[in-house]
């Protein structure tokens, strides 16, 4: 094929996870009310960090803005597939396809960043309690998040220029929910192999260079509470580690499936269910998980609905 006999591609269509019509319905169901969820407990994370006093802490501040980032990336993806149940043929143009892909980028890379920059703050916290107020202070914090927003635009960037560079012709159905880079390099012709080996690099580098400072700041938190002579502090420091470890092992399980295991040891199918897990379900779950066994995030709600209660 070459660019000159290439008829190009202004839009695409989204065959979404299945073509069975009942399916269909009890899927858009099952999804709409995740979703719903998804946003109202995202939302409310980021509300009662903002209205509570006892939350205004860097451990809170990163958590918000986990809350913001799952949330936007949630919905990037989300409605498109939702809409893909209820029509018989989702059609998206190139630009919106290529601006889903960005934020997809965009945003799945800032929640990488925004899990280690966690573990640093948990690492800092019982590893140098004394020096906590002076590593954690304002000024740091609005950097290691600059530098997370700025690392996961660039990675963006990455991906959207490299798909760019690349001519759509021909085939326009993505057997996929949602525009992900895979699919569209399927559909695409290029001479340029960078174009493949960069996104991929990309990508991988992110996921082993954050899973590693990620494992070396818990080896060093593991000492740290080895080393503690109380068994309740021992018990406080492993319960403020316990729901970060969660959400990072449900985070980079599904991602590594999707993007470092080899194409060819799973199916596309596979591949549609692990996306549905970490970009709509875990979304959902990750309120559930910083909140529910944390004291001071429910203590703060109860004492934020009292105070509602009295005011009425």
């Amino acid at each position: 094929m070459s660019d000159d006999n290439c008829t190009a591609v202004t839009e695409f269509i989204i065959l979404g996870l299945t073509d069975d019509p009942t399916l269909r319905v009890i899927l858009f169901v099952i999804f709409l009310g995740v979703y719903v969820i998804t946003l109202v407990s995202n939302l409310s994370i980021i509300t009662l960090i903002r209205n509570s006093s006892q939350l205004h802490t860097p451990m809170y501040l990163f958590l918000s803005h986990l809350a913001f980032v799952v949330s936007v990336y949630s919905s990037s993806v989300t409605p498109v597939m939702l809409k893909n149940f209820l029509v018989d043929k989702t059609i998206i143009p190139l630009g919106g396809c290529v601006a889903q892909m960005f934020c997809g980028a965009m945003f799945g890379a800032a929640e990488y960043f925004l899990l280690v920059v966690m573990a640093y703050d948990r690492y800092v916290a019982i590893c140098n309690p004394l020096l906590y107020s002076t590593n954690m202070s304002t000024r740091v914090c609005t950097l290691l998040l600059s530098t997370s927003y700025l690392g996961s635009c660039v990675t963006a960037w990455i991906f959207t220029g490299c798909l760019l560079n690349r001519s759509f012709c021909g085939p326009n159905e993505i057997n996929h929910f949602l525009c992900d880079y895979s699919p569209l390099l399927k559909l695409s012709y290029s001479e340029n192999n960078l174009v493949e080996i960069l996104p991929a690099a990309s990508a991988g580098s992110i996921i082993m260079i954050t899973v590693l400072i990620i494992m070396i700041s818990y080896v060093y938190i593991l000492f740290s509470v080895l080393k503690m002579s109380s068994s309740e502090g021992r018990s406080k420091a492993f319960s403020t580690c316990t729901s970060h470890l969660t959400a990072v092992t449900l985070f980079y399980g599904t991602t590594t499936f999707i993007y470092v295991i080899p194409k060819s040891s799973y199916s596309t199918d596979e591949n549609k269910v692990m996306s549905v897990f970490y970009i709509v379900v875990i979304p959902m779950l990750n309120p559930l998980i910083y909140s529910l066994r944390n004291n001071e995030v429910k203590g703060a709600l109860r004492k934020l609905m009292s105070r509602k209660h009295s005011f009425y």
